[in-house]
C-alpha cells in the first residue's frame, strides 16, 4: 500500500514548494557568422554554419532573386565586421605619445 500523509498541508505550502518545478525557457546564443540567435549546439537556419564549417547550403534552397537578396545581406555583414574589427593592443601602441 502507498504511503499516507501524516499531517495536512496547505494550498500555500504546496504551491510553494512546487514553485520551483518548471521547465526552464532555452536561452538562444548569437550565431557567430551572422549574429542570429540560434540554440546551442545547432545548425544556423539563416546563414548554415556550425562551428566555423558550412554545413547546410542555404543558398540552394533559394530562388534566383531571394539568392541575390541573401549574397548582398551575408556581404555587407562581413563588411560592418571587418570596419570594426579592432586591433590587439600593443606595447608600441601605447607607448607613442600623443
Amino acid at each position: 500500500m502507498g504511503g499516507v500523509p501524516k499531517q495536512h498541508h496547505t494550498k500555500s505550502s504546496v504551491h510553494q514548494r512546487r514553485m520551483h518545478i518548471f521547465i526552464k525557457q532555452p536561452s538562444p546564443a548569437k550565431c557567430p557568422k551572422c549574429g542570429k540567435p540560434v540554440l546551442a549546439h545547432t545548425v544556423c537556419f539563416n546563414c548554415g554554419f556550425y562551428k566555423g564549417m558550412e554545413v547546410i547550403d542555404v543558398l540552394k534552397k533559394l530562388n534566383k532573386k531571394e539568392r541575390k537578396q541573401k549574397e548582398k545581406e551575408l556581404t555587407a555583414k562581413e563588411k560592418e565586421e571587418k570596419a570594426t574589427e579592432k586591433k590587439p593592443l600593443s606595447w608600441e601602441g601605447l607607448s607613442k605619445s600623443r
